[in-house]
């Protein structure tokens, strides 16, 4: 088997719990020879800032960039909540974004069998529900400059963050996206604001050019980014792929990741280009955030981050037999009726953070006995 090298980044919260589950399924894939992992360790997030003043060390970074994928687990809390903003935890979690060039991010939402009762909506809206956010990662607002607060001749102040794209961040968006489209259902919906943002004039003139020369056979739609909010949960089938932009996509994603259940269900990868060896720089970590007011209590659904992991075997090690294998376990897991809090009916006994990483390697073990 080769072996890979992965980064482990447990950050603050309920990251390090969450982690633990990952590394038992790590543990698991390694001793029935489906893959073999050399992990390593370190900071990011508050707990960095504690250690070292910053989010993100110069020596974390280079671990991230020598690794052949980088794990996450959450950043953030009140605890940092006064620290200056140049050195925020989610600092160290855009540094790593920006400095290894991971420009799309891919958020899928699915709605497991067992759990489309869990869901906000209707069963028969949710039901079945399998969409692939692709959100553009190391650009616009987040990123663009000017970006400050400055105080006005009359003591008032002003806050500026500024929009900005250019057509070669908007193609290879739109490639990801399109060619993630290809091997599903030939669609795509581009969600931007062209009507009051120029920034989404420029998207979606690109959008269509990269559509009409590369990719006319496929199915191409666009649609107003708070329209689009509006759909999710009018009529979420109604999409396959939504590519769109850093803020849209931050928004979209969460909206999608609650027509879920949960957003403890939710995985996400973020990919860098394809370089000269076929390789690429990739970070995986869950939608959900740090939960500081559960940490330590045995409360967190796990499976996002090893969903996280399954989409590491699958976008970075090239093992999609693996990865189907883990995604199955999940569903297995769900199916005969684990549940952690945040998705256990009303009256239901609930299993911990542990009890969920337990079950899901027990139905691995079930698989390939």
């Amino acid at each position: 088997m080769t072996n890979y090298k992965l980064l482990l980044l447990p950050g603050d919260g309920i990251g390090p719990e969450v982690m633990a589950e990952v590394e038992k399924v790590i543990g698991f894939l390694g001793q029935a020879g489906i893959a073999a992992f050399e992990t390593e360790h370190d900071l990011v997030g508050g707990c960095a800032i504690d250690a070292h003043g910053v989010a993100l060390t110069d020596a974390a970074l280079a671990r991230a960039d020598a690794a052949d994928a980088v794990l996450l687990g959450a950043v953030g809390g009140p605890k940092w909540a006064e620290v200056a903003y140049e050195i925020r935890p989610e600092s160290g979690l855009l540094r790593l974004r920006k400095d290894l060039g991971l420009f799309a991010n891919l958020r899928p939402a699915i709605c497991y069998p067992a759990l489309a009762d869990a869901s906000a909506l209707k069963r028969e809206l949710v039901e079945g529900l399998d969409i692939m956010i692709v959100r553009e990662l190391t650009g616009g607002v987040y990123f663009g400059e000017p970006k400050e607060i400055t105080t006005l001749p009359d003591g008032s102040k002003r806050a500026v963050d500024t929009q900005v794209y250019t057509t070669g961040e908007i193609e290879r968006i739109a490639h990801v996206a399109f060619d993630l489209a290809r091997k599903r259902s030939g669609r795509v919906a581009s969600a931007e604001k062209h009507n009051v943002m120029k920034s989404g004039v420029l998207w979606k003139e690109v959008v269509t050019r990269v559509h009409q020369a590369d990719y006319a056979d496929m199915a191409l739609e666009h649609v107003l980014a708070d329209n689009c909010a509006m759909q999710l949960v009018r009529r979420p089938k109604q999409y396959d792929v939504l590519v769109t932009d850093n803020l849209f996509g931050d928004v979209l994603s969460d909206v999608a990741a609650m027509l879920t259940g949960s957003l403890g269900m939710l995985p996400s990868a973020s990919l860098g280009a394809v370089d000269a060896k076929g390789s690429r720089k990739a970070l995986y970590e869950p939608v959900h955030g740090s939960a500081p007011d559960i940490a330590g209590r045995d409360l967190a659904n796990p499976l996002a981050m090893i969903g996280s992991l399954a989409m590491a075997l699958r976008y970075s090690f090239g093992l999609g037999e693996a990865a189907d294998l883990l995604d199955g376990a999940i569903t297995d897991a769900l199916a005969n009726g684990a549940r952690t809090r945040d998705i256990a009916a009303e009256g239901t006994q609930a299993l911990g953070t542990a009890g969920m990483g337990d079950a899901v390697v027990a139905a691995l073990k079930a698989r390939i006995a």
